[in-house]
């Protein structure tokens, strides 16, 4: 017998691979063992998933650090992760496009509003269309700035604060997937004080997993996430820049 897997030759009672882990399935495939599995991969609290998205909020050393040190069957690997992150954001852009959000940033009653409020609209428009490519674009900068900020500390090199900065961007685009739909269904707040809150939060989450990954007190983290949100600042402007020149280029901004 043969693992299906990695075809690692196998005994008829093994159980699992000796080779790479993966259990042996004797059955075929039923709508029982189906939603079985459903189950196990999803709703389980021993799962992989689970784990990993319950201790990202309580313990992201762990699942972080434990990663680039070698870690890798405990928690979901960073790249599986991010694009289950890519998957779901995509899913709520789906659906908010279907809700009719108050998306109204000027005052339309002028000339000048109405003029503001169409640049935003293709503004958002692209940033939407393009989330997925927007998202990857940020990691290499993150990273880019911790390891400016960090230089003193030797811990991690380029390549291990980007899965740092994959695992933290994913992991809150995963947990915003899960609150956002609820206010935009609600209408509990307008689209810009939720842009503004969920950007508030998004820094405040990667200080927090920063400061947890190089083991810093609150007094060695504290100038420097200062310098880390005018810089995540800088960031945004420049990159709203670029989208700008390009929105100019393909002529979205015309009218």
């Amino acid at each position: 017998m043969e693992c299906k897997n990695c075809e690692n030759v196998l005994s008829q009672d093994d159980d699992y691979c000796n080779q790479c882990g993966a259990k042996i399935i004797r059955n075929r495939l039923t709508i029982k063992s189906l939603f079985h599995h459903i189950n196990e991969t999803f709703f389980n609290y021993d799962n992989k998933f689970l784990r990993t998205f319950i201790n990202l909020f309580r313990k992201p050393e762990d699942v972080i650090v434990g990663y680039i040190g070698g870690t890798r069957k405990k928690y979901v690997d960073v790249i599986s992760y991010f694009a289950l992150a890519l998957t779901l954001s995509g899913l709520q852009i789906l659906f908010l496009s279907k809700l009719d959000m108050d998306m109204s940033l000027y005052d339309t009653s002028k000339d000048l509003g109405r003029q503001q409020q169409a640049m935003f609209d293709n503004f958002y428009k692209f940033t939407t269309e393009y989330q997925s490519l927007v998202m990857m674009l940020y990691i290499p900068f993150y990273a880019l700035l911790a390891k400016l900020l960090f230089r003193r500390y030797k811990k991690f090199n380029y390549t291990e604060l980007l899965v740092i900065f994959l695992y933290a961007q994913a992991h809150f685009s995963i947990a915003s997937v899960l609150i956002v739909p609820f206010i935009g269904i609600f209408e509990i707040m307008s689209f810009a004080s939720l842009g503004m809150m969920l950007l508030f939060v998004q820094i405040i989450y990667f200080i927090y997993v920063l400061k947890r990954v190089f083991g810093l007190t609150g007094r060695q983290i504290f100038f420097r996430t200062l310098v880390f949100i005018l810089w995540m600042i800088l960031l945004f402007i420049l990159c709203s820049i670029l989208a700008a020149f390009f929105m100019i280029n393909q002529g979205m901004l015309d009218k």
